[in-house]
């Protein structure tokens, strides 16, 4: 990477020359170039090619700006640089790299050279160098270049050519090979072929040959490298043992490894050297074995004189061969005879040679407990040698066990164990061991381990540590901590394993048992919630069992007091409407909020309002100290001046239980906070208010702890559900069976058909529709805060309607109109129901919007608003004979106000 940025830069730098050269001023600077010069090839790094001078100006006093540089060369090499000699004068030298050659290299290269003084003047000239032969020494190719070449020759190989020495002349010359020294079986060719003049025997002649090839051209400059030739020895004759003894003799039981006998052997062909010969037995052999590299004969079985095949024939044969190559060489054979000695070498054994026995502490003095001998015997034929007696009882605590005798070998106890006694250690196992011997010499001995087992017996109660345990417990600790731990033991030894469990106490209404205990550790801990408000004291009653014997013990759990209960207020949630004009310190449409605490008394509540009470207009009064509290109205609205936005005010109020507190206290203590949001509207003048019915939602939070015995529960409410549904819809069924069959069907009236229906068809049910336009005087006009249009009001109900500029404040009688449906095809309903499908559309048009007008009535006659009503006074029967229909009322359509309750 740092090769191509200095050639990058230096490709920058002759790019600035050259622009200098075309752009500046061209002068006669360079003395002595243009020029030609030569160098001879292979010249080192340094060597003077040229020398030139430069030439400045009187007006240059400074010197030269740009030292002659070589700008370009053609073709393009860095074989050459040019260095200052001192006092303007330069010379071309070469740079080593890379390394002129004539044969391989142009023969001549056009180097152009740049100059620039001080003042800006430039020259540029070219000095040719010409590369010259010189004469070189021939040199080596392939491994001969690089190392001594190894050449084997096996002996008995006919004469003839063994390598081909190649070598090249740089001139390409013709070559002369010649050999030293000359008194060797060995020639060299004019072409370089090596050759032997004779037949090798590894035997007689040398085993190596350095032989010294100089190859030289024409000018008499040569090279010399240096050629070893080694004969290699094949094997053309037999091996021969050279011992004499073919019998030997060793007791049984030797351990593997012992050495039986050395064969050794001799090859003529290693006569100067160790014979390298392969030993191997030819017999199948299950005792012996030889090194197949030194002939060492050992044991490798077991032999045993005492078991066939060797009780019978105690002669072991065994054929050794001798080869000079691991396969396919030259092989001898030779018979020896081994004769193996019998030896007492058989111990007594005992199958098994480990016994376990159990028996039970304090079990009675001179109880027997094993017979050895019937597990024993020795395999030795001679009966001298198989006879054994026992010795040697030891271990720990074997002055508890005792033999009989040396020849009978039967254990009994001396006296009986007691685990609990401190003399014993609490051991339950006891390690003995007993040695069976020979009579014979040597003497040989077995080991038998015997483990006797002392069964423990419960004879002790569980004792706890205490007879009662008191725990203090807060009512808010999580459900699975531990709250205190009983611990129990007992005398025995080993200790028993000890199991606790809560047999009794502990369960509450909802819980069968919020306690659990560890049955291995004691821990006690909560299933469930404590509440100190519904049980200030648990007592348990725990058992610890030994599984045979138990003992209990009581456990008070006392549930401390901490305030983990939220103020619950009434109600908690509240909408209203006020006017805008509403006086402060108005005590807000009367309402108050009502708040109790379980764990908390009522003079501890502060009622504060965290959220929506934008330029705090609301307050509550009291702040603190008391259960009860009312909204008060703290400063007056001001939406003229742009300080008030808000018509709609949604407030969160914080109820907390820490008014009787100190600033102290409550960074320590647990606070619970309650909340009620109130939703408020602020309607302006003179606009009256509706008055709404006060409504709360009861929110109540109940966490259902799960019990696994109370698996039943959910199973019961789901079925109870299904039950009840069932039973609804029974009940449904028999209401519309009623129904059925008391109320006639809607197209007859005393059992006569509609004048007006076609014979065959189904009489029509009559849709009635009653329509009340009340007689409301919008006797007052105000501006809509949001959209700035006027609109009317009535100041006694409240019902508003837009203006239109040219309408005056007007009277609108009331009257209520009946529709029928008319059974030619239902256009009376289809009249009634057109307006209710086009009011969003007259929404979005016009906020003032009339409907159509009213449908003429049936067969052409007209009707007064005092007929009409009084034809609504009749009866439904009478207007249903009739079958009229009426005619659509009239009046305005008033969309709700953008401020209008939603």
């Amino acid at each position: 990477m740092k090769d191509r940025v200095v050639k990058t830069m230096k490709t920058m730098l002759l790019l600035l020359i050259l622009l200098r050269v075309v752009s500046g001023r061209r002068t006669q600077l360079l003395k002595g170039l243009p020029a030609t010069s030569t160098v001879e090839e292979n010249a080192a790094a340094g060597v003077s090619v040229y020398t030139f001078n430069v030439t400045l100006s009187p007006l240059s006093s400074e010197g030269v700006a740009i030292l002659p540089t070589i700008v370009n060369s053609n073709p393009l090499t860095e074989a050459f640089d040019i260095e200052s000699k001192g006092d303007l004068e330069y010379r071309v030298v070469t740079t080593g790299n890379p390394v002129l050659d004539y044969e391989t290299m142009p023969k001549s290269f056009d180097l152009q050279i740049f100059v620039e003084d001080t003042t800006g003047r430039t020259d540029l000239s070219i000095l040719t160098v010409q590369v010259t032969d010189k004469n070189e020494r021939p040199v080596f190719r392939g491994n001969m270049a690089f190392q001594t070449v190894m050449i084997y020759v096996l002996e008995g190989t006919p004469q003839g050519p063994i390598y081909q020495v190649d070598a090249a002349d740089p001139e390409n010359a013709k070559l002369k090979y010649s050999l030293l020294p000359a008194p060797v079986p060995f020639l060299v060719s004019e072409s370089g072929a090596i050759f032997s003049t004779k037949e090798f025997d590894y035997e007689k002649d040398p085993h190596c040959y350095f032989l010294n090839i100089t190859v030289t051209d024409p000018d008499g400059l040569n090279l010399t490298k240096t050629v070893n030739i080694n004969i290699i020895n094949i094997n053309d004759e037999r091996p021969y043992f050279t011992i004499k003894q073919r019998i030997y003799r060793i007791p049984e039981e030797q351990s593997p490894g012992t050495i039986v006998a050395n064969i050794t052997a001799k090859d003529p062909d290693d006569e100067d050297s160790p014979s390298r010969l392969f030993y191997s037995i030819q017999s199948s052999d299950r005792y012996f074995s030889i090194n197949p590299s030194t002939g060492v004969l050992q044991v490798t079985g077991r032999i045993n004189r005492d078991a066939l095949p060797l009780w019978l024939h105690p002669n072991i044969s065994v054929i050794v061969r001798v080869e000079d190559s691991p396969s396919g060489g030259h092989v001898s054979e030779m018979e020896i005879t081994i004769i193996i000695d019998d030896i007492n070498d058989n111990p007594p054994e005992c199958h098994p040679s480990t016994f376990r026995k159990e028996a039970n502490e304090n079990t009675t003095a001179g109880t027997f407990l094993l017979d050895l001998r019937n597990y024993c015997k020795d395999t030795d034929a001679d009966p001298s040698n198989n006879q054994f007696h026992f010795t040697g009882l030891s271990g720990f605590g074997s002055n508890n066990f005792a033999l009989e005798s040396t020849v009978s070998g039967r254990l009994v106890m001396t006296e009986g164990i007691d685990l609990e006694n401190p003399a014993n250690l609490g051991v339950e196992v006891y390690s003995l061991t007993v040695r069976v011997q020979d009579i014979a010499c040597p003497n040989y001995s077995n080991i038998i381990y015997i483990y006797i087992r002392i069964k423990p017996v419960n004879e002790f109660f569980p004792v706890f540590s205490n007879l009662s345990y008191e725990f203090n417990v807060p009512e808010i600790t999580k459900v699975g901590s531990s709250i205190g731990r009983v611990n129990a033991r007992d005398k025995d030894w080993p200790p028993s394993v000890i199991t606790y469990s809560i047999v009794a106490g502990g369960g509450t209404r909802d819980y069968t048992n919020i306690f659990w205990i560890s049955p291995t550790k004691g821990d006690v801990k909560i299933l469930a919630r404590l509440d100190y408000e519904t049980t200030q004291k648990h007592i348990l009653t725990v058992r610890a069992s030994d599984q045979e014997k138990t003992a209990t013990a009581s456990v008070t759990v006392n549930v401390l007091e901490v305030n983990d209960e939220e103020p619950v207020c009434s109600p908690n949630f509240y909408s209203f409407q006020i006017p805008v004009s509403l006086a402060v310190g108005t005590n807000i449409n009367g309402f108050r909020i009502e708040c109790h605490d379980r764990d908390s008394d009522p003079r501890s509540f502060r009622y504060f309002i965290n959220e929506g009470n934008v330029n705090n207009h609301f307050t509550f009064s009291p702040s603190a100290g008391s259960n009860t509290s009312r909204l008060i109205l703290a400063s007056r609205f001001n939406y003229e001046s742009g300080l008030d936005t808000n018509w709609i005010y949604r407030l969160r109020v914080y109820i907390t239980d820490d008014n009787l507190l100190s600033a102290r206290d409550k960074a320590t203590h647990l606070i619970k906070t309650g909340t009620v949001t109130l939703s408020i509207r602020v309607i302006p003048n003179p606009t009256t208010v509706i008055p709404t019915t006060p409504g709360f939602t009861l929110v109540t939070k109940r966490k259902n702890l799960y019990s696994e015995s109370a698996w039943y529960v959910p199973f019961v409410i789901t079925l109870g559900s299904l039950l009840l549904l069932a039973l609804l819809g029974y009940l449904g069924f028999l209401l519309a069976t009623w129904v059925r069959t008391r109320c006639p069907p809607a197209g007859k009236v005393d059992g006569t058909h509609l004048r007006n229906a076609p014979g065959k068809k189904k009489p029509k049910k009559e849709v009635v529709v009653t329509m009340t336009k009340l007689n409301t005087v919008f006797d007052g006009e105000a501006r809509d805060p949001v959209t700035g249009k006027m609109y009317e009001f009535n100041t006694r109900s409240g019902a508003r309607r837009w203006k239109k500029s040219c309408e005056p404040l007007q009277l609108v009688p009331a009257a209520q109109v009946t529709s029928s449906a008319s059974t030619d095809g239902g256009q009376g309903t289809d009249r009634a129901d057109a307006p209710r499908k086009k009011e969003p559309s007259e929404k979005r048009k016009e906020p003032m919007a009339e409907t159509k007008p009213a449908a003429k009535p049936w067969a052409g006659q007209s009707e007064t608003p005092e007929q009409e009503g009084l034809r609504l006074q009749k009866p439904k029967e009478e207007s249903e004979d009739r079958g009229l229909s009426s005619p659509a009322p009239q009046g305005r359509y008033l969309p709700p106000l953008p401020f209008s309750q939603p």
